[in-house]
């Protein structure tokens, strides 16, 4: 007698089940797909766009955020809205007040005067670590970088530099390959983007942060991780005193 294959029985039941009940076989075939896991949510959608927004300015900080008005922009009910609101309330980027509503977050002085020396230190410590780990493809990739800020230096591009200037720190930190510092530093960089790119708009500022994204450069393609730790913690609280400066020409 021949040994039935592994698996061969519930096959048979099955074929047993459906031919006894063809509306089985239907059903199977008609059943809804699952959705994709890889698909976010729509209130995950919906706070990626709040983000967007808000680190823009386009939703300016203090400013009162209109529930009634989003929704009707999105196309979408009130209920994912207030869930994705839930979500940029836990990163600190609005403020939810019970029978107020929901405020863009705004930073105070002090604020600022905490978290600066905070970020200084993280982004000085992963520095100093993507000195060790650096390749020569990678110092060629931040050297590629440096060449985009220069160029948007050149021309006054504001907005250019600063997004160059997220992708310089953004490399470092990934040539760290400390996913500690990873987590804590992009906790952090969410809170300061809603300030970070007015400091570029202060007269001389950009020229300011080229050199001492050079200084930075320098120490890593030199392999002192002293040194560059020591420019990255430098810059992060230059960046701060732009800032006041700023602010005190306004008032």
């Amino acid at each position: 007698m021949n040994a039935m294959a592994p698996g061969r029985p519930r096959r048979l039941i099955l074929g047993a089940l459906l031919r006894a009940h063809p509306a089985n076989m239907s059903a199977l075939a008609t059943s809804p797909a699952l959705p994709s896991l890889s698909q976010p949510a729509l209130y995950e959608q919906v706070a990626e766009r709040l983000r967007t927004r808000i680190y823009a300015h386009e939703l300016a900080p203090g400013a009162w955020v209109d529930e009634q008005t989003l929704a009707i922009e999105y196309g979408i009910s009130r209920t994912p809205l207030r869930e994705a609101l839930k979500v940029l309330a836990a990163e600190g980027l609005v403020t939810l007040k019970p029978r107020r509503g929901c405020y863009v977050t705004e930073l105070s002085e002090q604020d600022l005067d905490e978290i600066y020396p905070v970020m200084a230190l993280l982004e000085g410590r992963c520095a100093a670590e993507a000195v060790q780990k650096s390749r020569p493809a990678d110092l060629k990739r931040l050297t590629a970088i440096h060449e985009a800020l220069e160029r948007h230096a050149v021309a006054g591009d504001t907005d250019g530099f600063f997004e160059a200037n997220q992708e310089f720190h953004a490399v470092v930190q990934e040539l760290a390959g400390n996913r500690w510092l990873q987590q804590l530093i992009d906790d952090t960089r969410k809170m300061l983007r809603l300030t970070r790119r007015d400091s570029l708009r202060l007269e001389g500022r950009l020229k300011q942060s080229l050199a001492e994204h050079r200084a930075i450069l320098d120490a890593i393609v030199k392999g002192d991780s002293g040194a560059a730790g020591q420019a990255m913690h430098d810059h992060l609280l230059s960046g701060r005193k732009a800032l006041v400066k700023l602010r005190n020409r306004k008032a």
